[in-house]
């Protein structure tokens, strides 16, 4: 059995061509069902389902379907905004062709098209994508944790369309366990990387808790929003968006279960908030001096946290020299976030390092299961030959032989048909494979445990 990744992600493809490849969620179970040939069909193909779209039909189409699409391989799809890759073990050579002839159909993209993008990860390299990929190695932010939620409801969507077995369900199991082990042993993630991030994180340091905190947010663009995504997962104990537009405001504001003001409320509300994060379009600043001296004074020098990402500056500088208040600009996120790039790319070679060994592990564990078919067609030859004497020295008995002549003809019979194959190999074989035998034979035919001589 052969393990393969193989897909497109934002390493090797354009935005526009991950977005035809991506699979919505609720198409994964089918596709997974129609490539492992679930449905019946006629000539080798799988049928398709009722109501499914044409793009899709066409992918069942593939004419004398290859043997990995048989029910005896194994196969999963990881669909994000970054990346589709599917994994599957399988005992077809030409998995890689088919995989690409597959997407091609059941995205109705050409494989001219397709093609120049993928990459196909065979046996250590694929077990090595799905760690690095567990890990947040692989991803456009270093050490984002999100892949891993994705990658486990991936898993979770296969099993239910009965497309795990044995060899990716080691491999996910394994891939999660050194997905733990390189986020609890390295700081891959324990440093921002965003400026939403970092905001949240400095946050922290001045407060014991956010979550005990009011929480303003001047403006309603894509880096409020994003700022505002960050604080809301600590449950603040309020969170107010200001916005020049009251609906959008308002709009950003219901999404995290926060309220509205209008932006003119602010020089009266501000000593109400704790933490204030601004970013608007305002050529001007929109929060003086005075207006925060007013608020300190309100707030009897309770300190405040105040965020301005803003270029130009929504925050005068000159409130950074109030005592009780802590004004970080975008440059000074920045530098935070430059800061945090470099720890964790510091921490990468430590989670190289602790996802090659557990490949090689992962590697004996599949060289191991290679002989297992090999093991069983000793046992069975070896439980023929055991039966056929059994039945010999049965009907030794049942005509009134001496029970002990029985019992040593049975010995030797077996121990001569056991010793026949291995002897006839080492008289035939010459030079180095007799050499090989000679080493090899005492190892396979040492005695174990209490049979082993020592009683």
């Amino acid at each position: 059995m052969q393990l393969l990744a193989i897909g497109i992600n934002h390493h090797t493809a354009p935005l526009a061509l991950r977005e035809r490849v991506a699979f919505p969620l609720d198409r994964i179970k089918p596709a997974l069902e129609m490539l492992r040939g679930v449905w019946p069909g006629t000539a080798g193909t799988a049928a398709t389902p009722p109501g499914e779209p044409t793009a899709i039909a066409s992918a069942t189409a593939i004419v004398g379907a290859p043997a990995w699409v048989g029910g005896s391989a194994e196969a999963a799809i990881l669909s994000t905004c970054n990346r589709t890759e599917l994994y599957c073990a399988t005992d077809d050579r030409g998995a890689r062709e088919h995989a690409i002839q597959w997407l091609s159909q059941f995205h109705n993209i050409s494989v001219d098209e397709l093609a120049p993008h993928v990459y196909a990860l065979p046996q250590s390299e694929a077990v090595r994508h799905a760690f690095r990929v567990a890990s947040g190695l692989d991803s456009m932010v270093l050490g984002e944790t999100q892949i891993l939620g994705q990658l486990k409801d991936a898993v979770r969507t296969a099993t239910e369309a009965g497309a795990l077995g044995t060899y990716l369900n080691q491999l996910f199991q394994r891939t999660f366990a050194v997905a733990k082990e390189v986020r609890g042993q390295t700081e891959i993630g324990a440093h921002s990387v965003s400026m939403a991030a970092a905001a949240v994180r400095l946050a922290q340091r001045i407060f014991d808790n956010v979550s005990k905190q009011r929480v303003l947010f001047i403006g309603a663009g894509e880096m409020i929003e994003l700022c505002a995504t960050h604080f809301a997962a600590q449950n603040p104990r309020e969170l107010v968006v200001a916005n020049r537009t009251a609906e959008r405001g308002t709009r950003l504001a219901e999404r995290f279960n926060g309220r509205a003001i209008p932006l003119a409320d602010l020089p009266s509300r501000l000593h109400e908030f704790d933490i204030v994060v601004s970013c608007t379009a305002s050529t001007l600043p929109i929060i003086g001096l005075g207006a925060v001296e007013r608020a300190i004074k309100a707030r009897r020098h309770r300190p405040m946290f105040m965020v301005d990402l803003a270029v130009p500056r929504d925050i005068e500088p000159e409130v950074s020299d109030l005592e009780d208040v802590f004004l970080y600009t975008v440059d000074d996120l920045g530098a935070i976030v430059r800061e945090g790039n470099a720890m964790r790319q510091a921490a990468v070679a430590q989670a190289e390092a602790i996802i090659e060994t557990r490949v090689s592990n992962f590697m004996q564990w599949l060289d191991a299961r290679s002989v297992v078919p090999v093991i069983r067609q000793l046992h069975g030859h070896a439980d023929a030959m055991r039966l056929a004497e059994l039945d010999r020295a049965q009907k030794m008995l049942a005509r009134g032989d001496d029970p002990s002549a029985v019992l040593e003809a049975l010995s030797v019979a077996l121990t001569n048909k056991f010793m026949h194959g291995p002897t006839h190999a080492l008289n035939r074989a010459a030079g180095e494979r007799r050499e090989q035998l000679v080493e090899l034979l005492p190892d396979m035919f040492r005695p174990a445990g209490r049979y082993s001589g020592h009683h």
